[in-house]
């Protein structure tokens, strides 16, 4: 319970961390976040749980591959903020498009022979 615990407290500070440095620096925060920490310590939280090579290859290929379609979202928002959408609304078109693409994925990929 307490690794599930510092595990969560690690994400919201990273968040908080984030959220902070866009206020003063915008596409300084915009670097942080497109840095994979979530997926690195990801990885290494599910290395010390299950410390199995083909396992986290897996893991990290299909991480790969979901990572294209979420990319999308992040041309549609500043799209639709600047055309004078609603921050809100803007945002779930966004997640929006990242969903159907993410399910378009899951469908494509293991014809293609991508391990998802």
């Amino acid at each position: 319970m307490w690794s599930f615990i510092a595990k969560a407290a690690l994400a919201g500070v990273m968040i908080a961390a984030i959220a902070e440095i866009g206020r003063r620096l915008p596409a300084t925060a915009a670097i942080v976040a497109s840095l994979p920490l979530v997926s690195v310590l990801g990885m290494i939280f599910l290395w010390h749980a299950r410390p199995d090579a083909e396992n986290m290859a897996i893991h990290a290929q299909a991480t790969f591959w979901y990572v294209l379609p979420s990319l999308p979202m992040f041309l549609l928002i500043p799209v639709l903020l600047r055309s004078g959408t609603n921050f809100w609304i803007a945002l779930l078109a966004g997640c929006a498009l990242t969903v159907v693409l993410y399910l378009g994925m899951s469908a494509i990929g293991p014809r293609l022979g991508l391990k998802l």
